[in-house]
């Protein structure tokens, strides 16, 4: 538009994704408090002499100054970032831990599938999304359970939370041993269809207890039961999602991760980033690098 000069606004973010663009910029994919989900071009972020620096890396919950319509009606949709402030820079607590970063990897990609329309407000998800990554970064938790807490409450906002306490079809309360993934979750004898899981009872309570917050459960469970847990959330969500997520399959669902305890610093986090290894058209859509 003719004479349209971009106004400026402000607003905390956390940082999900990151993509190449040109020989110096980046196109930083936040998750807004107030406007939802958008992205943002920052100027010069990959110069050494960048005033952004490391503020603007995956993970990180930043106050940041925008320019562009808030809401989307004039210009492009690509904002550009003129200022940040670091409020608290997660990810550099886990660089060197695998599990946590790929956790929370999972959680970033996890929380950009949820909020498929920019700029639609999501602030019950913002603040999930800013928990779930300071509950990794403390390493209060063990890393799987801070993961599926994260996806099944995630699920529970998006209207897609498995049954656990009364049978997905009919409704009858009770404690169903069989879990369909398609039907909606657990279901009893008399509607339970061909194929369904039956996950040990521990498993279900678990799924209840990270559901609920309920952490003195959760913390208490043994290795397998959380395996399988993990397996029946992350098999949920892809189904409602309709497409598997890049990042679960790279999650170190280990005795290390299991068990909470961060291994030793090691060089595979650090070489993989959530960007998925994308470069940027100019305009700002993302194809495959070819290595």
């Amino acid at each position: 538009m003719a004479g349209y000069r971009r106004q400026l606004y402000r607003d905390d973010a956390v940082v999900l994704r990151v993509q190449k663009l040109g020989e110096s910029d980046r196109i930083i994919t936040l998750l807004t408090r107030r406007h939802g989900r958008l992205r943002a071009v920052a100027r010069g972020i990959r110069r050494t002499t960048s005033k952004f620096g490391a503020r603007l890396e995956p993970f990180g919950h930043v106050d940041l100054q925008l320019a562009g319509d808030p809401k989307g009606n004039h210009g492009s949709s690509l904002h550009t970032v003129s200022q940040v402030e670091g409020i608290d820079l997660y990810g550099k607590r886990f660089l060197g831990d695998y599990p946590r970063y790929t956790a929370a990897s999972a959680i970033a990609e996890t929380a950009e599938r949820l909020t498929p329309v920019e700029r639609e407000p999501s602030l019950r998800l913002f603040q999930l999304t800013v928990g779930a990554l300071k509950a990794l970064s403390r390493g209060e938790h063990a890393t799987t359970l801070v993961l599926d807490a994260y996806l099944l409450r995630g699920m529970g906002l998006a209207g897609w939370a498995p049954a656990l306490i009364a049978c997905a079809v009919c409704g009858t309360p009770g404690r169903h041993r069989a879990f369909s993934v398609p039907a909606g979750g657990a279901v009893c004898p008399d509607c339970r269809p061909p194929g369904a899981a039956h996950p040990a009872p521990a498993t279900i309570d678990l799924m209840s207890a990270l559901t609920t917050g309920d952490w003195v459960v959760a913390d208490a469970t043994e290795t397998g039961v959380r395996r399988e847990c993990s397996g029946l959330v992350a098999a949920h969500l892809q189904w409602h999602l309709e497409r598997a997520l890049r990042s679960l399959p790279l999650v170190d669902r280990g005795p290390s991760a299991a068990g909470g305890v961060p291994p030793p610093g090691g060089a595979g986090a650090a070489t993989l980033r959530p960007s998925g290894d994308v470069e940027a058209g100019a305009d700002g859509a993302s194809r495959e690098r070819a290595e």
